[in-house]
């Protein structure tokens, strides 16, 4: 009854009301003037007036700059997958993507196309909304810049960080003695053109450089430490000195940026001594909590904008105060890390992309239009690896690193990225660059960035073995070296238990090493000992529990499978043990699903869904990763479903084929080690029919009666798959059992599938 009550009552509400609205228009209407305007819009076409007014709303600021946005950023984030794919930073591919949608690309070829989605009246707006991306991103890296690391390393770091600014800023000034005449926009005196020139040289990206030494795996090591030191020094040097050059630019000679420069002082002191104690003091209330309320995070960047206005207003740049703003965030790993999490998805995503196409809009590689031109750029691009890899590795080299690293050190130093954009848009916008010596140093800036990668891989093949001894490679020879890779620290523990069982006798002649890779976007460089130390603790302690000694390695990658398999394969490991399910890929079920759904679902409908008849796991949510690793890796493999292994006292092993011999190799492991009793399953009188296997299986017997049993025949029942703790199969029996339809899957334990 009141279901009926509320809808009678909602119906007469909105009908009544709607036939007082009809009535006060019908009457308004008779208030109206009928002249000849309205008498003539009655033979209007309204069609037209549609068409028009779509038109209209085209052209409209807002729906140009949204259609922008979304132009900007499909194409920004397929250049930016592209390159990864092709072991290139991501900020690459975007830098790329906005030279495309520029006049180099679709202004030539498609100019139509170009001036209605990028009319000049609206870069205004594009040119403002990324430059809020760049204060934001600005402000993110001053917060990932971790300060403690230059005390640690600061000797070295700031002797090679220096280097590495006064040789390419001495360079570029002398560069631009021979380029001044003709390059020089219009009225720029020598003293702004030299220096912008010097310092376009000398900067170096940090955020590239970073991200490249995580991925390398390099960040734990002396090396990855100094490295990332004289980065952080070069960062707040070089922007320090773009300060003191954009002053001096704005005031025309060096007398007159004094003023600036010492209002740039009073800003950097206040910021220090007032402003960041009392950041400090929040940091200290809100840096536990897992979230940060509206008013606190409202106060944060209220000093954000503050500190941008303060020297965009002294003359130093906004930039500059976004960057100082974060450098001076409560020094609270947990506190940053929110602001981040806030921050940098807009600011990369959504706001940087915009800064990357606003480039290439004013971008024009066509101005490059003859062999000299292309003389000069090709100078601009040798003088600037000269003055930083030269100068960064022979700085490396004078303060006592091997050539090795010297090198290294000068091919990262040489990034440059989306900073070195940074530096040429800000002398554009000053007027100091023409937009031909723009581009040049637009190439620059790619091909510097570009040829890291390569250059460290050169570097590698070439020294490649010669800092390991004669003694240490016999030693490791001798070894069984076993590694285990692992996402979810349970998984790990598993995978540890089985690696102990294989090798608990003889740990004198064993290495074991636990890897870890997580994703690069997942991880900033402050938090990156955090993160290890929180993911190895569980490690540790299980190997604690079972006395064994392991090694570690933390890797950042984009590229999970791929790291996995080169790590592997470069490290001259005996077997690769590594898990299906959360063991590698975080999040994945698989795992859970074999171990309850075969308890629910018939098994043939199993096999289809989850299997499939063509491979491995066909058409899980992660065959491909899975297939990538098994055809990658040159050494055996061993991949455990993990059925909450725990113990590995009694194993079955079924053989399928007479392939299978190498199987007993490692139930010998197992018996010698770990006492194991194995029962060997001869499903198709393989073991009787076989002499290889037949002498192996003897030989087995002989030694170790009371631990191993043969059984033919394909029936296995659950009774005693209940009483195992693992089954150890190779990957090609396992296709056959599951092209088997084996009803005996349902009760099958923990599995380790075996690729030798």
């Amino acid at each position: 009854m009141k279901k009926y009550k509320n809808s009678l009552f909602y119906f007469g509400v909105t009908g009544g009301f709607s036939a007082l609205i009809y009535w006060i228009v019908k009457r308004g209407k008779e208030l109206e003037k009928l002249d000849g305007s309205i008498v003539a819009s009655a033979t209007h076409n309204s069609w037209n007036d549609f068409i028009d007014s779509m038109k209209e709303n085209f052209q409209d600021p807002l729906a140009i700059l949204l259609a922008q946005i979304v132009t900007i950023i499909l194409v920004a984030r397929l250049f930016g997958w592209i390159f990864k794919k092709i072991g290139q930073p991501t900020v690459i591919g975007e830098i790329i993507a906005g030279i495309v949608l520029g006049p180099s690309l679709v202004g030539m070829y498609f100019p139509e196309f170009s001036a209605a989605l990028f009319p000049v009246e609206s870069l205004g707006n594009l040119k403002f909304l990324s430059q809020i991306g760049l204060i934001l991103f600005m402000f993110v890296i001053g917060m990932e810049l971790d300060i403690k690391v230059l005390k640690n390393k600061a000797s070295e770091a700031i002797v090679i960080s220096h280097a590495s600014i006064v040789f390419p800023f001495a360079l570029g000034i002398g560069l631009s003695y021979f380029v001044y005449n003709k390059f020089a926009p219009e009225g720029v005196e020598f003293l702004s053109f030299s220096l912008f020139m010097g310092i376009a040289m000398s900067i170096t990206a940090f955020p590239v450089l970073a991200r490249i030494v995580q991925e390398r795996g390099i960040h734990k090591t002396r090396l990855g430490a100094i490295v990332i030191t004289c980065a952080a020094a070069d960062d707040i040097t070089a922007w320090c000195l773009l300060a003191v050059v954009i002053a001096i630019v704005k005031a025309g000679d060096f007398i007159g940026s004094l003023y600036v420069i010492s209002l740039a002082v009073v800003y950097v002191l206040a910021m220090i001594f007032i402003v960041k104690p009392f950041l400090k003091r929040i940091g200290d209330l809100y840096g536990s909590k897992d979230s940060i309320g509206k008013p606190v995070m409202a106060i944060f960047f209220l000093f954000l904008i503050l500190s941008s206005y303060a020297t965009e207003v002294i003359g130093i740049h906004a930039l500059f105060g976004a960057f100082m703003m974060g450098a001076i965030m409560p020094d609270v790993s947990k506190f940053r890390l929110i602001f981040i999490e806030k921050v940098e998805d807009v600011a990369v995503i959504l706001l940087l992309p915009l800064f990357f196409v606003f480039t290439g809009l004013k971008t024009e590689v066509g101005l490059i239009n003859d062999s000299y031109l292309w003389k000069v750029t090709g100078a601009i691009i040798l003088v600037a690896v000269v003055g930083k890899f030269l100068g960064s590795a022979l700085a490396a080299k004078f303060v006592g690193q091997n050539w090795k690293d010297s090198l290294t050190i000068g091919a990262l130093m040489n990034t440059r990225g989306l900073m070195e954009l940074i530096v040429l848009n800000i002398g554009l916008e000053l007027k100091v660059l023409t937009p031909e010596v723009f581009t040049m140093m637009v190439i620059m800036a790619l091909v510097t960035t570009f040829m890291t990668g390569p250059a460290l891989d050169l570097i590698d093949f070439l020294f490649k073995n010669k800092n390991v001894s004669e003694e240490e490679e016999q030693v490791d020879q001798n070894k069984y070296r076993i590694l285990v890779s692992f996402g979810n620290y349970e998984k790990g523990k598993s995978l540890l238990r089985l690696a102990n069982g294989l090798t608990k006798k003889q740990k004198a002649n064993t290495s074991i090493t636990a890897l870890h890779l997580t994703v690069s976007d997942e991880l900033h460089s402050f938090n990156r000992e955090e993160k290890e130390k929180d993911t190895f603790e569980p490690i540790f302690e299980e190997s604690e529990q079972l006395n064994l000694e392991i090694d570690t390695i933390f890797k950042v990658t984009n590229d999970i499978e791929t790291e996995i398999t080169d790590v592997a394969n470069q490290g001259d490991y005996d077997l690769l043990l590594v898990g299906l399910g959360k063991s590698i890929f975080e999040g994945t079920l698989l795992g859970k699903v074999i171990g309850f759904t075969t308890r629910i679902i018939n098994p043939d409908r199993l096999i289809d869904k989850f299997t499939g008849k063509e491979g491995l796991f066909e058409n899980s949510p992660f065959d491909e990763r899975t297939r990538q690793i098994v055809a990658k890796t040159k050494m055996p493999l061993g991949i455990l479903i993990d059925k909450e292994f725990q113990h590995i006292d009694h194993v079955f092993i079924p053989i399928f084929k007479s392939e299978d011999a190498f199987l007993i190799d490692y139930a010998q492991k197992l018996i010698n080690n770990n006492n194991s009793k194995i029962v060997i399953l001869d499903i198709n009188n393989h073991v009787q029919n076989n002499f290889v296997l037949q002498s192996a299986v003897d030989s087995l017997e002989q030694k170790h009666a009371e631990n191993i049993e043969v059984v033919a025949g394909k029936k296995v029942p659950l009774s005693f798959l209940d009483k195992q703790d693992l089954m150890l199969i190779s990957l090609e029996s396992w296709k056959s059992l599951l092209d088997s339809d084996s009803d005996w899957l349902i009760g099958v334990p923990s599995v380790l599938i075996i690729k030798p």
